[in-house]
Protein backbone atom coordinates (compact mmCIF):
# COMPACT_ATOMS: atom_id res chain seq x y z
CA UNK A 1 0.00 0.00 0.00
CA UNK A 2 2.20 2.54 0.70
CA UNK A 3 4.35 2.02 -2.50
CA UNK A 4 0.25 2.67 -4.22
CA UNK A 5 0.69 5.61 -2.48
CA UNK A 6 3.99 6.77 -3.44
CA UNK A 7 3.09 6.07 -7.54
CA UNK A 8 -0.18 7.86 -6.69
CA UNK A 9 1.82 10.51 -5.68
CA UNK A 10 4.41 10.67 -8.69
CA UNK A 11 1.17 10.89 -11.07
CA UNK A 12 -0.39 13.41 -9.29
CA UNK A 13 3.05 15.74 -9.42
CA UNK A 14 3.47 14.66 -13.26
CA UNK A 15 -0.43 15.84 -14.13
CA UNK A 16 -0.18 18.65 -11.90
CA UNK A 17 2.74 19.88 -13.80
CA UNK A 18 1.16 19.90 -17.02
CA UNK A 19 -1.33 22.18 -15.17
CA UNK A 20 1.71 24.08 -14.23
CA UNK A 21 2.86 24.21 -17.69
CA UNK A 22 0.02 26.29 -18.54
CA UNK A 23 0.12 28.72 -15.81
CA UNK A 24 3.65 29.52 -16.39
CA UNK A 25 2.95 29.89 -19.78
CA UNK A 26 -0.35 31.89 -19.75
CA UNK A 27 -0.04 33.93 -16.19
CA UNK A 28 2.32 36.44 -16.95
CA UNK A 29 0.74 37.41 -20.57
CA UNK A 30 -2.64 38.18 -18.91
CA UNK A 31 -4.17 34.85 -20.49
CA UNK A 32 -6.98 32.70 -19.03
CA UNK A 33 -5.09 29.67 -17.59
CA UNK A 34 -8.32 27.11 -17.54
CA UNK A 35 -9.77 28.41 -21.25
CA UNK A 36 -9.14 27.51 -24.07
CA UNK A 37 -7.61 24.09 -24.24
CA UNK A 38 -3.97 23.04 -24.81
CA UNK A 39 -2.97 23.99 -28.41
CA UNK A 40 0.08 23.91 -30.53
CA UNK A 41 1.45 28.02 -30.20
CA UNK A 42 2.99 27.10 -33.79
CA UNK A 43 0.18 26.08 -36.27
CA UNK A 44 -2.66 26.44 -33.11
CA UNK A 45 -3.97 22.75 -33.45
CA UNK A 46 -5.68 21.62 -30.41
CA UNK A 47 -3.53 18.77 -28.23
CA UNK A 48 -5.67 15.58 -28.08
CA UNK A 49 -5.50 13.88 -24.80
CA UNK A 50 -3.39 11.19 -25.91
CA UNK A 51 -0.92 13.78 -26.75
CA UNK A 52 -0.87 15.42 -23.59
CA UNK A 53 0.17 12.80 -21.26
CA UNK A 54 2.79 14.29 -18.96
CA UNK A 55 6.88 13.50 -20.46
CA UNK A 56 5.36 10.04 -21.92
CA UNK A 57 3.84 12.03 -25.15
CA UNK A 58 7.01 13.97 -25.24
CA UNK A 59 9.08 11.09 -25.72
CA UNK A 60 6.18 9.45 -27.92
CA UNK A 61 6.16 12.54 -30.16
CA UNK A 62 10.18 13.02 -30.42
CA UNK A 63 9.52 16.56 -28.74
CA UNK A 64 7.90 17.72 -31.56
CA UNK A 65 3.96 18.98 -32.72
CA UNK A 66 2.00 15.97 -33.80
CA UNK A 67 0.48 18.27 -36.57
CA UNK A 68 3.29 20.67 -37.76
CA UNK A 69 6.28 19.42 -35.99
CA UNK A 70 7.53 22.13 -34.76
CA UNK A 71 9.51 21.64 -31.64
CA UNK A 72 8.43 21.64 -28.24
CA UNK A 73 10.29 23.08 -25.68
CA UNK A 74 12.18 20.52 -23.40
CA UNK A 75 11.20 22.62 -20.45
CA UNK A 76 7.62 20.96 -20.51
CA UNK A 77 8.07 17.74 -19.43
CA UNK A 78 11.15 19.19 -17.02
CA UNK A 79 8.33 21.30 -15.13
CA UNK A 80 5.87 17.94 -15.17
CA UNK A 81 9.19 15.59 -14.11
CA UNK A 82 10.30 17.94 -11.45
CA UNK A 83 7.21 18.47 -9.83
CA UNK A 84 6.11 14.85 -9.86
CA UNK A 85 9.62 14.21 -8.03
CA UNK A 86 8.90 16.79 -5.82
CA UNK A 87 5.71 15.73 -4.98
CA UNK A 88 6.91 11.80 -4.01
CA UNK A 89 9.38 13.65 -1.94
CA UNK A 90 6.77 15.71 -0.19
CA UNK A 91 4.63 12.39 0.80
CA UNK A 92 7.06 10.52 2.09
CA UNK A 93 7.91 13.76 4.52
CA UNK A 94 3.67 14.64 5.18
CA UNK A 95 1.87 11.60 3.89
CA UNK A 96 1.08 10.70 7.38
CA UNK A 97 -1.06 13.71 7.33
CA UNK A 98 -3.50 13.98 4.08
CA UNK A 99 -4.44 17.49 5.48
CA UNK A 100 -0.89 18.58 5.65
CA UNK A 101 0.25 17.21 2.56
CA UNK A 102 -2.23 18.66 0.60
CA UNK A 103 -1.96 22.40 2.24
CA UNK A 104 1.87 22.05 1.24
CA UNK A 105 1.51 20.44 -2.27
CA UNK A 106 -0.16 23.80 -3.29
CA UNK A 107 2.63 25.89 -1.64
CA UNK A 108 5.26 23.45 -3.73
CA UNK A 109 3.22 23.88 -6.60
CA UNK A 110 2.85 27.41 -6.79
CA UNK A 111 6.76 27.99 -6.11
CA UNK A 112 7.42 25.80 -9.22
CA UNK A 113 5.27 27.76 -11.53
CA UNK A 114 7.52 31.40 -9.57
CA UNK A 115 10.61 29.71 -10.58
CA UNK A 116 10.23 29.56 -14.32
CA UNK A 117 7.70 32.62 -14.66
CA UNK A 118 10.65 34.25 -12.83
CA UNK A 119 13.51 32.96 -15.47
CA UNK A 120 11.49 33.73 -18.40
CA UNK A 121 9.87 36.89 -17.27
CA UNK A 122 11.75 38.48 -14.36
CA UNK A 123 8.31 38.98 -12.70
CA UNK A 124 6.37 36.92 -9.87
CA UNK A 125 2.90 37.10 -10.59
CA UNK A 126 0.95 39.03 -7.41
CA UNK A 127 -1.69 36.16 -8.08
CA UNK A 128 0.56 33.63 -6.88
CA UNK A 129 2.84 35.88 -4.11
CA UNK A 130 -0.31 37.99 -2.64
CA UNK A 131 -2.40 35.11 -3.06
CA UNK A 132 -0.08 32.86 -0.91
CA UNK A 133 0.20 35.14 1.72
CA UNK A 134 -3.51 35.10 2.29
CA UNK A 135 -4.11 31.15 1.51
CA UNK A 136 -0.65 30.48 4.09
CA UNK A 137 -2.62 32.48 6.52
CA UNK A 138 -5.23 30.86 6.41
CA UNK A 139 -3.69 27.32 5.57
CA UNK A 140 -1.86 28.28 9.53
CA UNK A 141 -4.71 27.79 11.37
CA UNK A 142 -4.80 24.24 10.25
CA UNK A 143 -1.06 23.09 10.22
CA UNK A 144 1.52 23.01 13.29
CA UNK A 145 3.08 27.04 11.93
CA UNK A 146 -0.10 28.32 14.12
CA UNK A 147 -1.24 31.86 12.90
CA UNK A 148 1.17 33.83 15.14
CA UNK A 149 4.45 32.01 14.01
CA UNK A 150 2.50 32.29 9.95
CA UNK A 151 1.45 36.50 11.07
CA UNK A 152 5.02 36.65 12.23
CA UNK A 153 6.84 34.90 8.90
CA UNK A 154 4.83 37.26 6.62
CA UNK A 155 5.65 40.72 8.31
CA UNK A 156 9.71 39.17 9.08
CA UNK A 157 9.52 37.78 5.30
CA UNK A 158 7.82 41.05 3.55
CA UNK A 159 9.69 43.16 5.84
CA UNK A 160 13.10 41.89 5.93
CA UNK A 161 13.64 41.70 2.08
CA UNK A 162 12.07 45.35 1.62
CA UNK A 163 14.18 46.90 4.01
CA UNK A 164 17.16 45.24 2.00
CA UNK A 165 15.72 46.44 -1.49
CA UNK A 166 15.05 49.74 -0.06
CA UNK A 167 18.54 50.52 1.53
CA UNK A 168 20.36 48.91 -1.85
CA UNK A 169 17.85 51.43 -3.89
CA UNK A 170 18.96 54.18 -1.65
CA UNK A 171 23.10 53.46 -1.63
CA UNK A 172 23.04 52.59 -5.53
CA UNK A 173 20.44 54.35 -7.30
CA UNK A 174 19.07 51.06 -9.23
CA UNK A 175 16.83 48.11 -8.14
CA UNK A 176 18.67 45.24 -7.15
CA UNK A 177 15.58 43.50 -5.90
CA UNK A 178 11.78 43.85 -7.36
CA UNK A 179 9.01 43.86 -5.22
CA UNK A 180 7.71 40.05 -6.30
CA UNK A 181 10.50 38.91 -4.49
CA UNK A 182 9.43 40.88 -1.39
CA UNK A 183 5.75 39.75 -1.39
CA UNK A 184 7.18 36.08 -2.77
CA UNK A 185 8.87 35.87 0.63
CA UNK A 186 6.31 37.16 2.61
CA UNK A 187 3.82 33.98 1.43
CA UNK A 188 6.58 31.81 2.28
CA UNK A 189 7.11 32.96 5.82
CA UNK A 190 2.81 32.69 5.92
CA UNK A 191 2.79 28.92 5.12
CA UNK A 192 6.62 27.62 6.78
CA UNK A 193 6.31 30.75 9.56
CA UNK A 194 9.06 32.89 10.53
CA UNK A 195 11.59 30.52 11.53
CA UNK A 196 11.58 29.77 7.62
CA UNK A 197 12.16 33.22 6.52
CA UNK A 198 15.86 33.27 8.57
CA UNK A 199 16.70 29.96 6.75
CA UNK A 200 15.53 30.99 3.41
CA UNK A 201 17.08 34.19 3.66
CA UNK A 202 20.70 32.49 4.46
CA UNK A 203 20.58 29.73 2.19
CA UNK A 204 19.45 31.61 -1.25
CA UNK A 205 22.12 34.29 0.04
CA UNK A 206 24.73 31.73 -0.44
CA UNK A 207 23.58 30.07 -3.49
CA UNK A 208 22.72 33.20 -5.60
CA UNK A 209 26.14 34.42 -4.25
CA UNK A 210 27.49 31.52 -5.48
CA UNK A 211 25.53 31.42 -8.94
CA UNK A 212 26.53 35.34 -9.59
CA UNK A 213 30.31 34.90 -9.21
CA UNK A 214 30.34 32.05 -11.70
CA UNK A 215 27.92 33.81 -14.32
CA UNK A 216 30.85 36.82 -13.42
CA UNK A 217 33.56 34.19 -14.76
CA UNK A 218 31.78 33.01 -17.63
CA UNK A 219 29.96 36.66 -18.65
CA UNK A 220 33.03 39.07 -18.17
CA UNK A 221 32.76 41.40 -15.15
CA UNK A 222 31.97 44.98 -15.41
CA UNK A 223 28.89 43.39 -17.81
CA UNK A 224 25.31 44.44 -16.55
CA UNK A 225 23.38 41.71 -16.73
CA UNK A 226 20.16 40.56 -14.36
CA UNK A 227 19.88 37.57 -12.54
CA UNK A 228 16.24 36.81 -11.04
CA UNK A 229 16.54 36.17 -7.64
CA UNK A 230 12.99 34.35 -6.88
CA UNK A 231 14.66 30.81 -7.59
CA UNK A 232 16.86 31.22 -5.09
CA UNK A 233 14.29 32.26 -2.84
CA UNK A 234 12.22 29.27 -3.92
CA UNK A 235 15.73 26.71 -3.69
CA UNK A 236 15.91 27.93 0.43
CA UNK A 237 11.93 27.62 1.19
CA UNK A 238 11.73 24.06 -0.47
CA UNK A 239 14.76 22.81 1.50
CA UNK A 240 13.49 24.22 4.62
CA UNK A 241 9.97 22.38 4.09
CA UNK A 242 11.69 18.85 3.28
CA UNK A 243 14.44 19.48 5.93
CA UNK A 244 14.81 22.88 7.73
CA UNK A 245 14.74 21.71 11.07
CA UNK A 246 16.85 18.90 10.95
CA UNK A 247 19.46 21.39 9.07
CA UNK A 248 19.30 23.66 11.88
CA UNK A 249 19.56 21.37 14.20
CA UNK A 250 22.57 19.49 12.40
CA UNK A 251 24.20 23.28 12.19
CA UNK A 252 23.72 23.97 15.97
CA UNK A 253 25.52 20.82 16.83
CA UNK A 254 27.90 22.12 14.76
CA UNK A 255 28.50 24.94 16.63
CA UNK A 256 28.53 23.18 20.06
Amino acid sequence: MPMIFTVAAALLGAAVGSFLNVVIYRLPLGLSIVSPPSSCPCCKTRIKPLQNIPVISYLILGGRCANCRAPISLRYPLVEALTSVLTVLLWLRFGGDPLLFGIYFVFLAAMVAVVFIDLDHKIIPDSISLGGIVVGFVASFFTPVGWVDSLMGILAGAGSLFAVAWGYHLITGKEGMGMGDVKLLGAIGAFLGWQSVLFTIFLSSIAGSVVGVVALKLMGEGRDYEIPYGPFIVLGALTYLYRGPELIDWYLSLMG
